[in-house]
């Protein structure tokens, strides 16, 4: 039997101008077209669906090249949306003369590699030379087609949501089928799973698993989940803005550094569908993506990432601080740095915590977005997270309610975003108003809720509710360890000394460094210190400044 010859890697084109679509792709089939498939598109949203169809084939996409003109969407914001299809895809603008500026811009923005003028006749000077380029700069980088999880479950499984979210942010390929799906049915079927318990979850070598937990779920998908040493110069506690920065800068320094996180990096910002006042992005930039690039970042500078660690202890042995698992095993360092951020406060209403993960849900949940097409979506909160889900949800969903207790959005939303949220037609904001029930049986079905001025109280219908009620601090487990504020969260730097007395305990006879915590070696970044900004920049500026304070710590250990 002769060897299936290996897909042809393509090069793909979309300008909205068909004329011009054809040009492009008749001069790149002349060069390249017995060695790459050539992908013509007339639009960013045709050309967004041929590379997610080529994705689930396992094709490979070497280049891009997008006009930047083109109605509805784009060429740049398609680079931005193909850049999480194909990450590692060479990206070049089409340009006209006058919108050279705005290609300069977009280098940072899409990290655009080239962007070539308009006209770029003759192509064997203009064209062909950047293309060249651009297939050998992406053969030299690692592209291996990504093989893909597949998730068997139901819409409302609880389980199924939570499994979905974690591959997402941990960035696993995978695909989703309905149990009641055709396709569903056949690999309940092979896996002989009766689909009482789901999800059903098959790894890319075939091994099945049934509603596993995140732990071994992460083991099956190459996830580290054990670092490979006993010792470090710091151990990074959280995988936020904080942690991220604070593993980048540990780690380029020459620091024997990893990152515990337990659930999956970027924590809240993360889950942000649109960051929009982070320095750098003028056009906005997804959390998933800060997240990836961050993540990248560390890891190409040898910080070591683990995830579905749940830290539970944290303990002074002699020099070394000692951090202890929830399953009984530890890691020891230097130094750590605690960036556990903050997570969303749970909701209230009675019913809430039977719908969770079932129409109810903390934080963005962007795997639910295209469940909510067409829907009446509501959402509890009033801060920048809340918003940004309202403006990402607003895409596809019927209409999209901010429930606010407030009197106004501008209480607590950044004035750019109230701004955009009133531009868009299909979002409302109702203030004065809380949520104090929640209704369904197997899922959300209705919200009950209260004006917080008379009392009145009314009943809506909806199918998903997404919660943002500000932040709890994940401190429980330094308890007795070190000081923390009324509501949790740590204290540190100049906030320990009182009335020029360093805090009981403290035996060095300097005083705390900006934000060290009441346990010498330990430090505090980001949004789990007291009086924090609370702000994703501010946040990975701690992340840094608290790297320059280890350095200071063990220089005073030698």
């Amino acid at each position: 039997m002769q060897p299936t010859p290996a897909p042809r890697t393509a090069i793909l084109t979309v300008d909205d101008d068909p004329s011009v679509s054809r040009a492009v792709a008749r001069d790149l089939r002349r060069k390249y077209g017995d060695r790459h498939r050539i992908v013509r598109a007339e639009s960013g949203e045709q050309a967004l669906d041929a590379l997610r169809e080529m994705k689930l084939r396992g094709e490979e996409v070497a280049v891009l090249l997008a006009d930047y003109r083109m109605p509805r969407m784009s060429g740049l914001e398609f680079l931005e949306s193909a850049m999480d299809i194909y990450p590692v895809a060479r990206r070049v603008l089409l340009t006209a003369y006058a919108d050279t500026s705005a290609a300069i811009d977009a280098i940072n923005v899409v990290d655009l590699d080239y962007y070539l003028l308009k006209p770029w006749d003759p192509p064997e000077e203009k064209l062909y030379p950047v293309i060249d380029a651009q297939l050998e700069g992406w053969a030299c980088t690692e592209h291996r087609p990504v093989v893909e999880t597949k998730v068997v479950g139901h819409r409302w499984s609880a389980r199924s949501a939570e499994v979905r979210e974690f591959l997402a942010r941990n960035q696993v390929p995978y695909r989703w089928y309905s149990s009641e799906s055709p396709e569903g049915v056949r690999l309940l079927g092979a896996a002989s799973a009766d689909g009482q318990e789901l999800p059903l979850v098959v790894t890319p070598d075939g091994t099945t698993l049934i509603a596993p937990g995140d732990g071994e779920l992460a083991e099956r998908v190459g996830l580290a989940t054990r670092p490979a040493q006993d010792f470090y110069d710091v151990v990074v506690v959280g995988g936020g803005p904080a942690g991220l920065g604070a593993a980048v800068y540990g780690a380029s320094e020459g620091l024997r550094t990893v990152l515990i996180e337990r659930t999956a990096t970027g924590g809240q910002a993360g889950q942000s569908s649109r960051i929009e006042n982070y320095l750098g992005f003028p056009d906005g930039v997804s959390g998933a993506q800060l997240t990836d690039r961050a993540r990248r970042q560390a890891v190409k500078f040898g910080a070591e990432l683990v995830t579905t660690r749940d830290a539970v202890s944290l303990e002074v042995n002699g020099s070394a601080r000692t951090v202890r698992f929830a399953d009984g095993a530890s890691i020891d360092a230097h130094t750590v740095i605690l960036a556990m951020g903050v997570s969303y406060r749970q909701l209230a209403a009675t019913g809430c915590d039977r719908l969770t993960s079932r129409g109810v849900y903390y934080g963005s949940a962007l795997t639910q977005a295209a469940a909510c097409k067409g829907k009446d979506v509501y959402i509890v909160g009033g801060a920048n997270s809340a918003g940004q889900a309202a403006a990402y949800l607003a895409k596809e969903a019927g209409t999209v309610t901010l429930l606010v207790r407030g009197g106004s959005l501008e209480q607590s939303m950044s004035h750019y975003l109230v701004e955009q949220l009133r531009e868009i037609k299909n979002v409302s904001c109702r203030t004065c108003t809380e949520v104090v029930e929640v209704h369904g049986e197997d899922h959300l079905e209705g919200l009950t809720l209260r004006n917080t001025s008379t009392g009145e109280t009314e009943t809506v219908e909806a199918g998903h509710l997404f919660v943002f009620i500000g932040a709890a601090p994940r401190t429980d487990w330094l308890d007795g360890v070190l000081l923390r504020d009324e509501r949790g969260f740590v204290i540190a730097g100049p906030d320990l000394v009182v009335d020029g007395a360093t805090p009981a305990g403290w035996i060095l006879d300097r005083a705390p460094f900006h934000l060290e915590t009441s346990v010498p070696g330990v430090f505090a970044a980001g949004d789990v210190r007291a009086e924090s900004a609370k702000r994703v920049a501010s946040a990975v500026g701690e992340g840094a400044m608290a790297v320059m304070l280890v350095h200071r710590y063990l220089e005073g250990l030698e």
